[in-house]
């Protein structure tokens, strides 16, 4: 048989029965357009969080006191873990590769300044932060590089603290006070938004050894340590836990990496996108399920058509064609359909929700359509077998 003739009778067919050819590509077409909705919320969800995270540069290797994994010994012995100093900070500052370093202690208390009061977070950070985490100032200047042990009362108002405590008038110059000790204001930052619920422009940033003494803290919380882009991580984490293991006497640190927190982050997004689309796989299989009773149908209506085309010397294997193409043909309709609503449904979340981030990647397109056709394939394997042994004599008798 030619394909022109082929073509036209699997096309003859689905248009002589136009509504259950429609509501049979319908089924494919929800499950599909569900995938794509789901699976397009899910991956712009992966991309704002791998966005909101790489903002503040890929290069940062983090070291917290404490070393992660389990440890030995009697429970209730107090820990031997020493906490980490300002004094390991200027040594880390001094290994090869490292670019800049800032300790960090941080915690939440009143600000007040001009007759007013807010309670907010303050950071107690190094010179090289706003550099570090890529953070500008709009105006005035960031913590100048003081003596680590005896810095000036400097301060840096976010953007959205420095509003609600001076308004329109300029803050530059301005005596703040955080607990018992006052700071002047050299700089207001950008507006740098919020951070996973976190606001960072309702923040203020003090010299680290002023937040020691404000928070009677003798330790650091963490240490941030940047270097290249050109350069790995793996050295250089290597080189910092060698160092902090020399100066403490022994390895108890725990180094983040943000090439690792990314690549977890990036796999269990991944995973989550991966779970979203299977939820809208059900619907696919529904589709399929679908079109083997449609199919099924089919074969019984035309069992006279089918002993009529091997009577007159058509092949087995060219009536098992026939009907799988049909039940490709409303697949891949089908398919079609649902990725011009899936995309189109993904497009208007987007706008009436812009805070939802929605993104369609082109290969989500493509296996979902390909998906589409191997289910009518498959869908369809069973009925086009039973068309193809039906008794060619026994199917020209059949009413």
């Amino acid at each position: 048989m030619k394909f022109a003739d082929f073509l036209q009778l699997a096309l003859r067919s689905l248009v002589a029965h136009r509504l259950r050819s429609f509501l049979t590509l319908l089924g494919i077409g929800v499950g599909i357009a569900a995938v794509i909705l789901l699976t397009s919320i899910g991956e712009g969800l992966h991309q704002f969080v791998l966005k909101e995270f790489t903002q503040f540069g890929t290069n940062i290797i983090q070291v917290t006191p404490g070393r992660q994994g389990a440890r030995g010994g009697p429970p209730g012995l107090p820990s031997t873990t020493r906490e980490l100093t300002l004094d390991d900070a200027a040594a880390l500052a001094r290994l090869p590769h490292v670019t800049g370093v800032t300790p960090i202690v941080y915690g939440n208390s009143e600000v007040h300044a001009a007759g007013r009061v807010r309670r907010t977070s303050i950071y107690g950070v190094g010179a090289d932060m706003a550099r570090i985490f890529s953070m500008r100032v709009a105006i005035g200047r960031f913590l100048p590089p003081d003596d680590p042990v005896g810095a000036r009362a400097f301060v840096v108002l976010g953007a959205k603290l420095e509003r609600e405590l001076f308004g329109n008038a300029n803050s530059l110059g301005e005596r703040v006070r955080i607990g018992d000790e006052r700071f002047r204001v050299i700089g207001v930052m950008e507006e740098k938004g919020q951070f996973l619920g976190v606001d960072l422009d309702d923040t203020a940033y003090v010299p680290t050894s002023r937040a020691m003494a404000l928070y009677n803290r003798d330790g650091l919380m963490e240490i941030n340590v940047t270097y290249p882009e050109t350069t790995p991580a793996a050295p250089v984490a290597a080189s910092i836990r060698a160092l902090l293991a020399a100066r403490h006497g022994q390895d108890d640190v725990t180094l983040t990496t943000q090439e690792d927190m990314l690549a977890r982050l990036s796999n269990i997004l991944g995973i989550l996108t991966a779970a979203v689309g299977a939820l809208g796989g059900i619907s696919l299989a529904v589709g399929g399920v679908g079109i083997v009773t449609i199919m099924t149908i089919a074969v019984s209506e035309r069992t006279n058509e089918i002993g009529l085309l091997v009577a007159l010397g058509a092949r087995r294997s060219t009536v098992l064609g026939l009907f799988l193409g049909e039940a490709v043909a409303l697949a891949a309709v089908g398919g079609a359909l649902g990725l011009v609503v899936g995309m189109g449904l993904a497009q208007l979340v987007g706008l009436l929700v812009p805070a939802l981030p929605v993104h369609t990647p082109w290969h989500f397109v493509a296996v979902a359509e390909v998906l589409a056709v191997v289910i009518g394939l498959l869908a369809g394997v069973l009925p086009a077998r039973r068309a193809a042994g039906l008794d060619p004599v026994e199917a020209l008798r059949s009413e």
